[in-house]
């Protein structure tokens, strides 16, 4: 991930000016945690927390360790309860992330080393407000425009942000899936490494 990040510092003018002023909002709110001295909680929402979300979670994740802020806790949700996709899972494998299932469940449970010094994420489908997740004063990233619409007001936030990504369900089983889930991530990855470029 580490050379990942270090080259898509130079690819910020491939983010669209509308995209980074999304991004920027929520820049702007974590900013605002920071300078009040606050944990930065941030739960990536979409309908089914099987790829997209957990996606942005992750690279989120990454990003603000890459940038060395502190004090960041990214978690995601769903409406619904599924699984954590696995062309998501093995997507980010190719991007460099250390991905272990802790059990054989239908909706598995998974460890996720994004970084040598911090403890590893816990990745798992569930609906946003269960727990391990955030119940108040967190930030909500609406990554699906299902989502967005099912969550006009979503419980415990503190700021509630629209941020979609193209499903890369959509490819599934064709000979494009494994390319359009990788890059799908690096988009998302070169995003969430903009949003915490702009943390001040």
């Amino acid at each position: 991930m580490q050379s990942f990040f270090d080259q898509a510092q130079s690819d910020f003018q491939q983010i669209t000016l509308e995209r980074k002023i999304a991004l920027k909002e929520i820049s702007d709110y974590i900013s605002q945690k920071k300078k009040l001295q606050k944990d930065i909680e941030l739960t990536f929402i979409c309908t089914h927390n099987s790829r997209r979300s957990h996606i942005s979670q992750i690279m989120a994740q990454a990003a603000a360790a890459y940038y060395k802020i502190g004090n960041v806790y990214c978690y995601s949700g769903g409406t619904e309860v599924t699984a954590f996709n696995i062309n998501a899972v093995n997507a980010l494998r190719k991007m460099g992330f250390e991905i272990e299932a802790t059990n054989g469940l239908p909706n598995p449970v998974y460890k996720v080393k994004y970084s040598s010094t911090a403890p590893k994420l816990i990745a798992f489908s569930k609906v946003y407000t269960s727990m391990p997740n955030p119940q108040k004063e967190y930030g909500a990233v609406l990554t699906c425009s299902q989502a967005d619409a099912s969550c006009p007001i979503v419980q415990g936030a503190d700021g509630r942000f629209k941020l979609p990504y193209e499903d890369p369900k959509l490819s599934d089983g064709t000979p494009q899936q494994d390319q359009v889930y990788v890059e799908r991530c690096k988009q998302i990855g070169l995003e969430m490494l903009y949003l915490f470029s702009q943390v001040r």
